[in-house]
């Protein structure tokens, strides 16, 4: 009988960092959005709304490898409801990870502003319409998709945490190739 895979594919390893990474990319340029006025401002919306389509696009590629490849097992040592609460944690990364960007291209869409992605083309908008009431309502959808967000974050660092420190597990070897394996 062959043994259970213990650690997650390189495609799962770089679609897992790269959209990591772009979420933070995403908090330093609606950061720098915040602090700037005038052209460098929208300068740094654009590029926000180019990043949150590609994190769109890799969390449907993401999601479309993880059905393919399903997940590895979980420790066997973890109580039943700690898996439940890792495995709807996830989903709700994939929920949140769809959700603002589309709330995102949603309210641009209703005002009709182009979204020039990356400076190559327009990103098709989405034929909807409601004008700026629409496009405030979105907006908010998408202040509170945020915030689950950063909520979402913190509990899935928390837990990697607690794992390496307090259980000494090799949850965080299962995704970070530089931690070695515990026997």
């Amino acid at each position: 009988m062959a043994e259970p895979r213990n650690r997650y594919s390189v495609t799962s390893l770089v679609l897992h960092w790269l959209i990591a990474v772009l979420i933070l990319v995403q908090i330093l340029l609606i950061t720098a959005h915040d602090a700037t006025e005038g052209p460098l401002s929208r300068e740094f919306i654009q590029i926000h709304k180019s990043v949150g389509l590609t994190i769109l696009l890799l969390t449907l590629a993401r999601i479309g490898w993880r059905i393919a490849n399903p997940a590895i097992p979980l420790p066997g040592h973890m109580k039943p409801w700690q898996r439940r609460f890792a495995r709807v944690t996830h989903v709700l990364f994939y929920v949140a990870l769809i959700a603002l960007p589309l709330t995102g291209w949603a309210a641009s869409s209703t005002g009709g502003r182009d979204i020039p992605f990356f400076g190559l083309f327009d990103w098709p908008l989405l034929p909807i319409g409601g004008g700026r009431e629409a496009g405030r309502a979105l907006m908010e959808a998408h202040g509170v998709a945020v915030k689950a967000l950063y909520v979402l974050l913190a509990l899935h660092v928390a837990a990697a945490l607690k794992h390496h420190f307090i259980d000494r597990d090799n949850i965080l070897h299962r995704m970070i190739p530089l931690i070695p394996r515990r026997p």
